[in-house]
């Protein structure tokens, strides 16, 4: 069970909702409500991460990345490859954002987990952004090179 109280199939018995909604795929007033908070909350985080600076560089550089990938002339799996790459870098930097936020709310005093969370954040955020490069190296570079001799 998990800690909302929600049971299985995502029922809420103190709400009243049984699990034969969830089952059979009907939305109860309740869980659009749940929704329509949850999206709240998400765009919120986005607004979060847009004053962080390491966020916003990767927003800009999704923001460059993401219109090329879809002008280069390459086959839809490669720039789905180019595109997704780059939005992992996003998607991994937000992550390393919420855990620098949760370490640095339980204290400023040096220790060593707080700083191996926030290290392997940061590892993190370096292996999506080598795979990136790689992937645009791999996939972008002959097509951007064919485009510049033409």
């Amino acid at each position: 069970m998990r800690a909302s109280g929600k049971g299985r199939l995502g029922a809420d018995p103190a709400a009243g909702e049984p699990a034969a909604h969830a089952a059979r795929g009907s939305a109860p007033r309740g869980q659009v409500e749940r929704l329509r908070r949850a999206f709240h909350y998400s765009l919120a985080g986005l607004r979060d991460a847009w004053r962080e600076p390491a966020c916003r560089l990767e927003i800009y550089a999704m923001a460059l990345a993401l219109p090329l990938a879809l002008w280069l002339p390459l086959p839809a799996v490669d720039r789905l490859l180019l595109a997704g790459s780059v939005v992992a870098v996003f998607v991994v930097e937000l992550l390393n954002t919420s855990v620098e936020a949760a370490v640095d709310r339980i204290g400023d005093e040096h220790h060593e987990l707080s700083r191996m969370a926030k290290d392997l954040g940061s590892a993190a955020v370096l292996v999506a952004a080598i795979f990136a490069a790689a992937a645009w190296l791999v996939l972008a570079g002959p097509a951007v090179l064919a485009l510049a001799r033409a």
